[in-house]
């Protein structure tokens, strides 16, 4: 998951993310057990150095961050004070762009210093304080620029054009101008715009609540397990028994225990998630959107069939998800299977991937991508830039930060499993796809959207993937490598195309006029599992809940459905680097990392088209499906060898 900074003025939105969602992956059953290099404790401060995060490239201390908000809020008074100046002439629009850059440039160091910490322990009420600053700040430009976007499109389009024609140094900003000029429809007058603005820290309310009750305030329980351990089940913990506890039992009662949490609060959760629901469909009719779909995905100019397309073409594909539930039912050989069985590895293995062998795995995956490639990502995971494992009060799950000027920072919970091992792939894909987006692209249009965003991260789990089962001679190893293979296409494709199939009938609930309760959205969630999964599995009742623990419904609707069709492209992308004659590969793979070097220098539809993908198109969805179709059939086949 890649973390964006979504306050970075004159930027199409990127949405800040809370959390990643973590998904079933087993080990391999090969090599000799690896030793465990993990750290035994759980406090941070006894955690070796190498595998903290070094914030001093940022700011050395508080002191040197307060400097830098002093800065910014100078800069900020500049920027205010330009206001009635733009229609003076090309010089006038273009002093507004270049001092747009500067603070954007501060934005990240101010927010990201604070916010990264804050996620280290998110118990620290000093740094939740700071960043409550940093907001407010943030809130209050908001508000004092409104004016920009109004008195930019008072001056005619083709005026515009003449000015940038006649102007090299504003060629830079050309396509940040001229999009202006395309979503004018949903631009407000001056005094709209303001009145928007104070609604800043308030629009982020719902997910701070969330984030506090989920992270803060929330009590784990602590369950024993049939040998007689104990186990508190924090979410890291949860995912790790699910994969590791090879009697259902223990899996049943990890599930109940962790779930009765949310239930018990569910119409907190559903309050939290209606205010979500309708701070969007505000928004939405504020700037004279027709949906909340619309208005998420207008920003990036992608079409609303675009996820229709996908949610239709995957709910008529769940035929192969189902039969491989039924697969992993009769080899475990459960009399009845639940939706806390898919984690379990069919067949137990004890093998651990110590970080330093699963970083050095990473590296050698991407060989593929070149020397450059394969030498910047060296250089990234040298140490200081990646928060390796848990601790107390750190948030859970995984992301990769960028800060302009500076680089990516990426945070793993790292348990040593084979799912760790393709989380740090995932992230170190992001990471490279920020180091090269910094690179090549000027501040203004280094950020990529987070629609082609999942596809660098996916790219690399399949070479990770592909390596391994290229070097694989154990029947065995090849059966698990398989049914990873599979579990990646069901947890990052079925499961969040299900998830955004969730959002969209819940904000249709919204938008219609319909009450949002615990009740209706257990009710469209539970209807979902039973048309994704058919009868392949029994669906515990408390799984209905399940909507109330997904940090994306809460810190970034209309999110989830882009794993899905990043998926789709980075398979696309995949295959062309990898099948046809030396030619067409390596054109293929330069096609990719050009993709990589634009960050935000075009629309994420049009950057996909030139990296030869096309999500307008039905059988660039199907494809998975039928990929999925062709490994289940590989997996029977395995099974029987075996």
């Amino acid at each position: 998951m890649v973390s964006a900074p979504s306050y970075v003025i004159h930027l199409r939105a990127a949405a800040a993310l809370a959390a990643a969602l973590t998904f079933a992956m087993l080990s391999p059953a090969s090599a000799a057990p690896s030793a465990s290099t993990k750290p035994a404790t759980r406090t941070r401060a006894e955690i070796p150095v190498e595998y903290r995060w070094d914030f001093s490239p940022m700011f050395q201390d508080w002191a040197a961050w307060e400097a830098g908000i002093r800065e910014l809020e100078g800069k900020m008074d500049a920027y205010a004070a330009l206001k009635g100046t733009l229609a003076q002439g090309p010089q006038a629009v273009l002093h507004a762009y270049q001092l747009a850059d500067e603070i954007g440039k501060l934005q990240y160091l101010v927010y990201r210093y604070p916010q990264l910490q804050r996620d280290t322990d998110t118990r620290d009420q000093a740094v939740a304080g700071y960043m409550q600053r940093v907001s407010a700040l943030f809130a209050k430009f908001g508000t004092a620029t409104a004016w920009f976007s109004p008195e930019l499109l008072a001056i005619s389009e083709d005026t515009m054009r003449t000015w940038i024609a006649s102007t090299p140094a504003l060629e830079t900003y050309r396509f940040p101008i001229l999009d202006e000029y395309r979503q004018q429809k949903h631009v407000l007058d001056e005094k709209g715009e303001r009145l928007l603005s104070f609604a800043a820290r308030f629009n982020r309310t719902p997910s701070n609540v969330f984030t506090e009750i989920t992270t803060s305030d929330i009590q784990f329980p602590t369950i024993e397990l049939s040998d007689g351990s104990a186990l508190k089940l924090s979410p890291a913990a949860y995912q790790a028994a699910l994969r590791s506890q090879r009697k259902q039992e223990d899996r049943r009662k990890a599930f109940e225990n962790y779930y009765a949490i949310y239930t018990a609060n569910k119409n907190t959760y559903a309050a939290i998630y209606d205010g979500v629901l309708q701070r969007g469909w505000f928004m939405a009719q504020a700037r004279n959107y027709p949906s909340t779909l619309d208005a998420a995905l207008e920003a990036n100019a992608i079409p609303p069939a675009v996820v229709d397309t996908l949610v239709s073409t995957v709910r008529s594909g769940t035929a192969p998800l189902q039969r491989y539930l039924r697969l992993r039912k009769k080899l475990l050989g459960l009399e009845s299977y639940h939706i806390y069985d898919n984690f379990v590895p069919i067949v137990e293995d004890k093998e651990v991937f110590p970080y330093e062998k699963a970083r050095t795995m990473v590296l050698e995956s991407v060989a593929p991508l070149g020397a450059d490639y394969q030498g910047k990502m060296k250089r990234f995971v040298s140490g200081g830039r990646i928060d390796v494992y848990e601790n107390e009060g750190k948030r859970s799950g995984a992301y990769c930060a960028g800060v302009y000027g500076v680089g990516p920072y990426l945070l793993l919970n790292y348990a040593e499993t084979l799912s760790d091992l393709f989380t740090l792939a995932h992230e170190a894909g992001h990471a490279m796809h920020t180091v090269l987006s910094y690179e090549a692209q000027p501040f203004v249009t280094s950020g990529y959207t987070i629609f082609v965003a999942e596809v660098a991260s996916t790219t690399n789990e399949r070479l990770l993937l592909e390596k391994m089962l290229a070097e694989s001679k154990d029947p065995k190893e090849r059966f698990l490598l398989l049914q990873h293979a599979i579990e990646e296409i069901i947890g990052t494709f079925y499961t969040q195309t299900m998830f955004a199939d969730f959002e969209l009938q819940a904000h249709r609930r919204v938008e219609q006029g319909q009450p949002v309760t615990a009740e209706t959205l257990s009710a469209i969630y539970q209807k979902l599992l039973e048309d994704y999964y058919g009868d392949a599995v029994t669906i515990d009742e408390p799984y209905k809940y399940t909507w109330a623990r997904i940090p994306h419904f809460y810190n970034s609707p209309y999110y989830v459905y882009q794993y899905a069709t990043c998926f789709a492209s980075s398979a696309q992308i995949f295959h062309a680097m990898t099948t046809g004659d030396t030619a067409s590969r390596a054109a293929a793979t330069e096609r990719y990392l050009t993709l990589l070097r634009s960050g935000g220098n075009d629309y994420p539809m049009e950057q996909l088209r030139k990296a030869g993908v096309d999500l307008a198109r039905r059988e660039t969805v199907q494809a998975v499906v039928d990929q999925l179709d062709e490994l289940v059939t590989r997996l029977e086949k395995e099974a029987a060898a075996l």
